[in-house]
């Protein structure tokens, strides 16, 4: 459906550190960064873009694809140990369907950051 998300990030180091962390346990990573960005996702194709700047508010959601529950545990662990805030612990949402399996995290500029398995 999509190609690629844009985030705008106050703090790019501590975002990196966030998301390099919770993604990475998704099976994402770090595939580009400079000064002004930093691209994640998997190896050779960034999907989540990060933007520098100084007056970024974020108000977004972006949900995930995880692979198994034991990744979506992974996703919330690492993401609170690197700056993230609990939104959610991970378990089942039967309000949304019987095997949604998610966790929940604010990240360090506010956005709603989700990880989401129907395993």
């Amino acid at each position: 459906m999509y190609d690629h998300i844009g985030l705008k990030v106050r703090d790019l180091d501590a975002s990196v550190r966030f998301y390099e962390a919770a993604l990475g346990a998704l099976g994402h990573v770090l595939d580009s960064r400079d000064d002004s960005g930093a691209g994640l996702g998997p190896a050779g194709a960034p999907a989540l873009w990060l933007y520098l700047d100084g007056q970024a508010r974020g108000t977004g959601h972006v949900a995930f694809t995880a692979p198994d529950r034991a990744a979506v545990d992974a996703f919330h662990a690492a993401g609170l140990a690197k700056g993230g805030r609990d939104h959610g612990a991970p378990g089942l949402r039967v309000d949304y369907a019987p095997t949604y399996y998610a966790a929940f995290l604010i990240d360090p500029d506010g956005n709603n950051v989700e990880a989401v398995t129907m395993s």
